[in-house]
């Protein structure tokens, strides 16, 4: 039995169809889109990678001549330093040089006030000719009495009494003639003269000062100035090395102990004369564990001054057999040996120990364990472990 339909259930229907039209049109367009995204996240999908044995690094090294600079930090010292002070009392009547200049070995520098030392000298000179006199008579005395008494004309005693006289004036003379000399010396330590050749520093008094002899504060300095010393504090250990590379031939040398080298001024600038470090000193300081050695330096141009900072540059090379490795490609044990890991010809991974002497850059310098052609992995080592098949691809080479 067919139930009628209202008139309202039919006007219901026809206002919602409409709705339901807008609602399928939306579904669909939207079904279009995530078939479309689908399509599109397939396309980009990456292909599967194809299964093969993991990839390193390498570095393949190399046989070679390895130059490399060793810097010792020093400090500038004159050889040869003369601390001027007077000997004798006095004031200073006249300062006699320019500060700053050159004086020579001799050359007066001060005059002190010699008034009483020229008589104090002159007195002395008296006393001298008045002992020569007394010496005279005596003589004379003793020569005649040593006649007199062969015939006994004089008594022994009195020919003995004249001898002792004549020596005693005679050495009476020798006190005058000592004292004589002691004030001229005294003169002649009023002017007060520099004993080197050299460069002059400032005056620390002015005419009108009363000196004393030997006080404690020089009344300027004198120095030499060409050559110079650099002294430089280097760990016995690496004196040893240095030592060493010298006998090997590694390390460029002017004569048998003594190495070429260059100065850097304090400014970085490059100082234009080469020198020689001497392996001078003898004892190794037992606080630090350091040495002292002595570089001798030309300075005809006066560049350098007592008491500046410079670097001693060392020009050092090795044999045409020496071997680099990147840094990276060592690792460090804990109990502080050396490992790097090595691809052999079949491709499998070899830890190997390696003995390594100086940093060169970012490298090392390989002493034992490693040879020219062997290829040593720097890179991806994390994600192997010795006795793996890897893929050895060749990595960028940092020069030495």
């Amino acid at each position: 039995m067919i139930k009628p339909v209202s008139m309202s259930t039919m006007d219901t229907q026809r206002r919602n169809a409409p709705v339901l039209a807008l609602n399928l049109l939306m579904l669909l367009l939207l079904a279009i889109i995530l078939v479309g995204c689908s399509r599109d996240d397939a396309a980009n999908a990456p292909a599967p990678k194809a299964e093969g044995p993991p990839e390193v690094g390498v570095t393949t090294l190399t046989s070679q001549r390895i130059t490399f600079a060793t810097e010792l930090p020093g400090r500038t010292v004159a050889p040869v330093i003369a601390q001027i002070r007077p000997q004798v009392n006095g004031i200073i009547q006249k300062q006699l040089f320019n500060e700053g200049s050159q004086v020579k070995a001799g050359q007066v520098l001060y005059q002190l006030d010699p008034a009483v030392y020229e008589a104090e000298y002159a007195v002395a000179r008296a006393n001298v000719k008045k002992a020569e006199s007394t010496y005279a008579n005596a003589r004379t005395m003793a020569r005649r009495n040593r006649e007199l008494v062969k015939i006994d004309a004089i008594s022994a005693q009195i020919n003995e009494t004249s001898q002792a006289e004549a020596q005693q004036a005679a050495a009476d003379l020798a006190v005058a003639k000592a004292q004589e000399q002691r004030a001229k010396i005294n003169l002649d330590y009023t002017r007060i003269v520099s004993p080197i050749d050299g460069w002059i520093e400032l005056s620390n008094v002015t005419p009108g000062a009363l000196v004393t002899a030997n006080q404690a504060t020089e009344l300027t300095t004198v120095q030499q100035l060409d050559p110079l010393y650099v002294h430089v504090s280097q760990s016995s250990v690496e004196l040893l090395q240095l030592k060493a590379d010298i006998e090997a031939g590694r390390l460029q040398a002017a004569s048998e102990n003594d190495a070429v080298i260059e100065l850097r001024l304090e400014n970085g600038q490059r100082y234009p004369h080469p020198g020689r470090l001497t392996f001078s000193g003898v004892t190794v300081n037992p606080d630090t564990g350091s040495i002292t050695l002595r570089a001798q330096v030309p300075n005809p141009d006066r560049v350098l001054m007592p008491g500046m900072y410079v670097r001693a540059v060392l020009q050092n090379s090795t044999g045409e057999q020496s071997i680099l490795v990147p840094q990276q490609a060592i690792t460090r044990r804990p109990d502080a040996s050396t490992v790097a890991l090595v691809v052999d010809a079949d491709d499998t991974l070899q830890e190997r120990a390696v003995v390594v002497g100086r940093a060169i850059g970012d490298n090392w310098q390989v002493l034992d364990g490693l040879a020219a052609g062997e290829r040593v992995v720097v890179t991806g080592s994390l994600h192997v472990r010795p006795g793996s098949v890897v893929r050895a691809v060749e990595a960028p080479r940092t020069p030495g």
